[in-house]
């Protein structure tokens, strides 16, 4: 839905604009927070009060009723998933036909955002000599003229060769197969995690990119990174990188020593004897050793 249609949801169309008030406005917020995640509520908010800025510079209107609202956080971390090597190879195993590995590898290996960027990408793109193609993304094509150059990284290459062996002769785009817009490939992608036994994740194609900006930002300047996946380094921070299972360990040098977990061992104890209280009664007497 469109943040005009999020008003006309609430607003009724014959609501005149000089007659919405602040009250109005943030009774709107309230019902867009019980729709809609908080960077929806977010980012609706910001068209909201720009377009009724304009509308003050148009004459329309006096008043900005959208100028008071407080939007709530775009960074939403409770769908973030670091979609792990293995079960990944174990998805990419399972597909169909070498497109939709090509497709999978470019999202997961190649940081791509799917499915609309690798959609874009020619062969005429890909540079084999220098290790690196050019991408062109619509979303940022405002910003930064929407073209950047990326890695051929040695995870992503022999999924883009088998694709060029494979290609027919005269073939313009990478991947020629699942061009039309509304082919449903969340669907296809849930079954193809099904069939090879993976649980599939929030947010399939998005937490393959942000998965991939993680391992990137460990290996390399995050300005770096984000000019490879074609965002800003504040936007990479708040939106994509993640804390893994593996930082954890890596921080605290792999396994716990004897010593630790016998302590360990020794609280959870004597917090359950604590809390028990009747723990002690069952408990049959011994003699002090040393």
């Amino acid at each position: 839905m469109s943040i005009a249609n999020r008003l006309l949801a609430f607003f009724p169309g014959s609501t005149s604009m000089r007659g919405i008030t602040e009250g109005d406005t943030d009774r709107w917020l309230v019902w867009l927070k019980t729709e809609y995640a908080g960077p929806t509520v977010s980012k609706s908010v910001k068209v909201a009060r720009q377009f009724w800025a304009q509308v003050i510079r148009d004459g329309v209107a006096t008043v900005n009723p959208f100028a008071h609202l407080r939007t709530p956080s775009e960074v939403n971390t409770a769908r973030a998933f670091f979609v792990d090597r293995a079960p990944f190879a174990r998805v990419l195993e399972a597909c169909p036909d070498h497109e939709w590995r090509l497709l999978l590898a470019l999202a997961r290996y190649g940081g791509l955002r799917t499915t609309s960027e690798p959609l874009t990408l020619e062969w005429s793109d890909v540079n084999w000599e220098r290790d690196r193609f050019r991408m062109e993304a619509p979303k940022t094509k405002h910003d930064d003229g929407g073209e950047r150059l990326i890695p051929i990284f040695p995870e992503l290459r022999p999924y883009l060769e088998e694709a060029f062996e494979l290609a027919q002769p005269g073939a313009i785009h990478v991947i020629t197969r699942y061009r039309d817009t509304n082919a449903n490939l969340r669907t296809q992608l849930t079954r193809i995690c099904r069939r090879a036994g993976v649980k599939t994740w929030p947010r399939l194609f998005q937490n393959l990119r942000a998965s991939r900006e993680t391992e990137l930002a460990e290996a390399f300047p995050i300005h770096v990174v984000a000019e490879w996946l074609g965002n800003s380094p504040k936007t990479a921070l708040a939106h994509y990188t993640q804390t893994t299972e593996d930082h954890f360990r890596q921080a605290t040098g792999g396994a716990k020593s004897g010593a630790a977990t016998r302590r360990t061992d020794q609280h959870v104890f004597a917090r359950f004897a604590g809390s028990t209280g009747g723990l002690r009664r069952y408990a049959s007497g011994c003699q002090p050793m040393r």
